[in-house]
């Protein structure tokens, strides 16, 4: 009995505790690409579907893409050194980086609805409520497999993860994403801000979403799907045969997408529920014991 009264308590919290508000990213709403030090690409093998592309303070002659891989944007860049086809706008990307700075130091700011630093920093497996979540390093990866975002029903849910140092997300091999981010019940790319406290690698054949904000660098290995955007405050953005959708999202300069990543498969979903059931039975205990 004091199992289930807790499962209920629990399951209503996580259901309706207020998301928190959005991160306003401005200018830089507009960008799939924001770096610092370099862009680079394996020549001309990423996509960019939606969204700028811009660095700033390096000289646009670091800039590894053309505009010929940009479907819907624009390539900036702080001077007239960049690729054939961008735009020299020294304001405009100076802005961007300027926002950027704005929106990660909002993000890290957040009050913390969950800490997982303190159980191993592992994403992999968790089904999340809109809330603003905070993880560490982990050397074997904090995102191995499915970790799921569920709207819940809410008009604006928003999820903010804070990474004390860096992110990892395992490879994988064609068809067989090692991690990925599903999206359900109405949550999207636009909703989801990764604030990377030094460098993100997204790893091979990974399908990622959100917003990454990373202090560092940021890493998407071969073949790697972006639903969002790849912001790099102070050094690269490193590309190789990947395809990214960014670019605004609407009022509010929410996270880039370009539609949902996916529902969780069926064995997902019952690893999530499986994983749900033995916590809550496992803690029931606890205050069994207690009591």
């Amino acid at each position: 009995m004091g199992v289930v009264v807790f499962a209920a308590v629990f399951l209503q919290y996580n259901a309706t505790a207020t998301p928190p508000p959005t991160v306003d990213l401005r200018t830089a709403s507009s960008y799939a690409i924001l770096a610092g030090s370099e862009i680079t690409d394996v020549p001309g093998s990423s996509t960019i579907v939606k969204g700028d592309v811009g660095l700033s303070p390096t000289t646009g002659a670091a800039i590894g893409l053309t505009a010929g891989q940009l479907l819907n944007g624009t390539i900036y860049a702080v001077d007239a050194a960049g690729p054939a086809g961008s735009v020299f706008d020294l304001g405009k990307v100076g802005q961007a980086k300027s926002d950027l700075t704005t929106a990660y130091t909002d993000a890290f700011t957040r009050p913390v609805t969950f800490d997982y630093t303190a159980s191993g920093s592992q994403l992999g497996g968790l089904n999340l409520f809109p809330g603003v979540y905070r993880f560490g390093h982990n050397a074997s990866g904090n995102l191995i497999g499915t970790l799921t975002l569920d709207a819940n029903g809410e008009t604006n849910p928003i999820w903010i993860f804070q990474a004390t140092s860096d992110l990892i997300t395992a490879a994988g091999a064609p068809g067989a994403p090692g991690s990925r981010v599903a999206l359900i019940n109405g949550a999207t790319p636009c909703d989801v801000f990764w604030q990377v406290g030094t460098s993100a690698t997204i790893g091979t054949y990974s399908d990622f979403a959100g917003t990454i904000m990373a202090d560092q660098s940021i890493a998407l290995q071969a073949y790697a799907t972006l639903h969002g955007r790849a912001l790099a405050e102070n050094a690269a953005v490193t590309l190789d045969h990947n395809t990214i959708w960014g670019g605004p999202c609407g009022s509010g300069g929410g996270g880039g997408g370009g539609g949902t990543v996916g529902v969780p498969d069926a064995a997902s979903t019952l690893l999530l529920l499986g994983c749900g059931l033995a916590t809550l039975l496992s803690l029931g205990r606890r205050i069994l014991s207690l009591g």
